[in-house]
């Protein structure tokens, strides 16, 4: 088989935790911040894992992160 490529959109935007999950961060926190509340700006810079219907998606864009 040859070598997979990774996707380098995908590659910037996920990462891969030790235990294989991946992760993302928040849209939203990039600009018009003057109206969304303190919580709200804190809330989006935490990442997330990605949704379960997204993971095999993902993992295929990511073959080796």
């Amino acid at each position: 088989m040859p070598k997979l490529k990774t996707h380098r959109g995908a590659a910037k935007r996920f990462k891969k935790t030790g235990g294989g999950k991946i992760v993302r961060g928040h849209s939203f926190a990039r600009h018009i911040l003057t109206k969304k509340t303190r919580k709200r700006k804190r809330a989006l810079d935490q990442d997330t894992l990605i949704s379960a219907a997204d993971q095999r998606r993902v993992e295929r864009m990511i073959p080796y992160l």
